[in-house]
């Protein structure tokens, strides 16, 4: 991931993460729906059509969700802290 230079991309992607997380955290939802969650994102931009650089940000896009499903960071990880 450090090869990536979109600070909004790279804002959103923390954003995001920290909200499933938190999701999880809170017990609202189960590990395996935010894995769905992600799964879904993947496919969309698996899918998308359009130019060819837009195939490749989207398989780019797509590698990175899978990255983080098989990456496990959602089980593997410090349980929250309110503080």
């Amino acid at each position: 991931m450090s090869n990536l230079k979109d600070p909004a991309g790279m804002a959103a992607l923390s954003i995001c993460e920290a909200l499933l997380l938190a999701l999880q955290d809170r017990n609202l939802l189960p590990e395996r729906e935010i894995v769905g969650i992600l799964r879904d994102a993947a496919t969309t931009h698996e899918n998308a059509q359009g130019p060819e650089t837009d195939q490749k940000l989207h398989m780019a896009t797509a590698k990175l969700i899978n990255e983080i499903i098989v990456g496990g960071n959602l089980s593997q990880r410090r349980p929250y802290y309110s503080g």
